[in-house]
């Protein structure tokens, strides 16, 4: 059994999500939320599924790797965390931090892209497609070796909001999907492209 740890900075409902499929599996269990907003609602999700859970602000590794020591952690999964990840952490947990991203990377992803921004500028370079990518995290904003992707019809009604919602879905079935094959150790670095193990 594997210990994760969730970071989040917002709703958390791909947290939600990583909670749900925790319940079923015998692979990993998430033993750790963290967050850098004091009044993230992940942290309330934390608190109802009753995961240890804290606070803690993104500039303040000391006190995060303690945390991820004290609790065992085992990988790291970004769920909507909105803040660079520091490279004292990278380098402990090489290969082994998991990041969700609303674009088909290399597209609209790096610094400054995240969350509604992403979609705002999907639909104003007028592109047909869109989606969501899981990638591991590296010192490069975005750069890390891609896990999966899955993608998603742009169409010319679509506000950022509702392309928005229509990608999140796919983002719960990815990160899920992504985290299981992590935990099994079904996923291979090699030359900066990720290979699936069977």
């Amino acid at each position: 059994m594997k210990n994760i740890a969730v970071f989040v900075s917002g709703g958390g409902t791909n947290l939600q999500t990583i909670i749900n499929n925790a319940k079923k599996s015998k692979n990993y269990k998430i033993a750790l939320v963290i967050s850098n907003k004091e009044k993230a609602y992940g942290l309330i999700r934390a608190k109802k599924a009753y995961i240890p859970n804290l606070y803690i602000r993104s500039k303040e590794t000391s006190k995060i790797l303690s945390a991820l020591s004290k609790y065992k952690i085992d990988y790291i999964v970004l769920a909507g965390y909105l803040a660079i990840i520091d490279s004292k952490i990278i380098k402990k947990y090489q290969n082994k931090i998991l990041n969700i991203h609303p674009s088909l990377i290399p597209s609209f992803c790096g610094p400054g892209m995240y969350g509604i921004h992403v979609h705002e500028a999907v639909i104003k370079s007028g592109v047909k497609t869109s989606g969501c990518t899981t990638h591991f995290v590296n010192e490069k904003v975005d750069g890390g070796a891609i896990i999966m992707q899955k993608t998603v019809p742009v169409y010319y009604e679509d506000t950022p909001e509702i392309l928005q919602k229509r990608i999140l879905k796919y983002e719960h079935q990815i990160l899920v999907e992504s985290i299981n094959l992590l935990v099994k150790n079904k996923l291979k670095v090699i030359n900066g492209r990720t290979k699936i193990l069977k």
